[in-house]
């Protein structure tokens, strides 16, 4: 089998239709119907619902959890408006962010090493446990994430879903498209045993 990943020299906000055409492009050709997607403010989750409308694609939205920067970001109008085109939006713990709950740098370490990779597939990751964690996706249903650097969209891959307490049950199988550049600047530091875990003045980009 031979399949195209799509690498983009930059990552951001300028990849977001072209990731969007690459994600319904691949939905189509695996039969896939549903696309879970990282948004922040909406303006991805809005252009992804114009861009895929009339395509049976359903959207599961995952915008930054309650608290995680000062207020929330997406817009509760933009919410009612996806639900009534048939999409859902889900708010929920970030579960690579829960260090300083769990007092463990488990979920630090883990985002770090998926960022090796890049921004975008450590997120896609993170929303795919999430959306099934909330139900919105079956264990080992075939889905497709998107998620970006920053603003925007620019990773996108295929999976098979698992909530966060069947972890090992999560698949990444394809990867369609990711930039070339992954660095995002320092990561997380890893404290050290004895200083605790306070939440790291470095944030990761959304």
């Amino acid at each position: 089998m031979e399949e195209k990943i799509v690498y983009f020299e930059e990552p951001g906000i300028a990849n977001t239709e072209e990731t969007l055409r690459l994600a319904a492009e691949r939905a189509k050709a695996r039969g896939i119907n549903k696309i879970i997607l990282a948004s922040t403010r909406g303006d991805t989750a809005r252009l992804a619902a114009e861009q895929w409308a009339g395509t049976g694609i359903k959207i599961v939205v995952v915008p930054h959890q309650y608290g995680f920067i000062g207020p929330q970001r997406f817009p509760m109008k933009l919410v009612s408006k996806l639900k009534k085109q048939g999409h859902s939006v889900h708010f929920s713990t970030m579960l690579f962010h829960t260090d300083r709950f769990y007092s463990t740098s488990v979920p630090t370490v883990m985002a770090n090493l998926l960022r090796i990779f890049c921004q975008g597939i450590k997120v896609c990751v993170e929303i795919v446990l999430m959306a099934a964690d909330g139900g919105h996706v079956a264990p080992g249903e075939k889905v497709i994430a998107v998620s970006g650097t920053g603003r925007g969209a620019d990773t996108a891959v295929v999976a098979l879903a698992a909530s966060s307490t069947n972890l090992s049950e999560l698949h990444i199988t394809e990867i369609i498209c990711k930039p070339l550049q992954t660095k995002q600047g320092i990561p997380p530091r890893i404290p050290l045993e004895g200083e605790g875990f306070p939440r790291p003045d470095w944030r990761p980009p959304e």
